[in-house]
């Protein structure tokens, strides 16, 4: 007899816990979906605001916690560009349609700069790693002058469909990074790099080619 008193309350705990159990990874996947949701309004609102400073954005791209500070008719975004968290835009100069433009399906993740004076076009499906500092422009540095006190000197920057940069890449004005090119993480890019290259180093050079047997 005991032991029939006893199982019914062994089972009801495990009903308890289980209902305990099952009520937390509801309220859990509440909470997830819940932040997706204020997530993805954020970005939208994001998407209007900047559309309404002058930002040219030519369909919806997601966009996080993201900086363009002025100069927003210097900026354009095709369809489907990702701006990560912290990702900067600024321009200088006189004001320009397309100075910055970033091609659909480009994804640029966390704090990386794009900073553009005449023309700095990354083109489609690119992948920009977190801490990249992107430049078409750079200080002059005559003698008899701070440097503060010098114009800057620019030439355009354009990266091509397809390319990868990893995570800490710095381009310098001037450079054209080829079609499905891949730059190593820390590299310094201040010459042409071909397509489908692979690049690294403190400056970049040609390591190999991609191959279609490569991982």
């Amino acid at each position: 007899m005991p032991t029939e008193v006893w199982l019914p309350r062994v089972w009801r705990a495990g009903e308890f816990a289980s209902i305990r159990v099952h009520s937390w990874l509801s309220m859990k996947s509440a909470f997830q979906w819940g932040t997706r949701i204020a997530g993805g309004l954020a970005s939208r609102w994001r998407n209007l605001w900047y559309r309404a400073l002058g930002v040219r954005i030519e369909g919806y791209c997601w966009l996080r916690r993201i900086e363009i500070a002025r100069n927003w008719h210097d900026i354009t975004l095709e369809a489907d560009v990702a701006l990560d968290m912290g990702v900067v835009l600024i321009t200088g100069g006189p004001p320009r349609v397309d100075k910055i433009r970033i091609g659909t399906g480009t994804y640029v993740n966390r704090y990386t700069i794009f900073d553009g004076h005449e023309r700095l076009h990354v083109g489609r499906r690119c992948m920009i790693g977190p801490h990249c500092y992107i430049t078409d422009a750079d200080h002059r540095k005559r003698l008899g002058l701070t440097v503060q006190e010098q114009p800057m000197k620019s030439a355009p920057v354009i990266i091509e469909d397809g390319a990868w940069l990893g995570a800490h890449v710095i381009v310098l004005p001037g450079v054209r990074i080829g079609r499905g090119a891949v730059i190593a993480a820390g590299s310094v890019v201040n010459k042409d790099i071909p397509d489908n290259a692979i690049a690294a180093g403190m400056p970049a050079r040609v390591v190999r080619m991609r191959t279609a047997d490569q991982d």
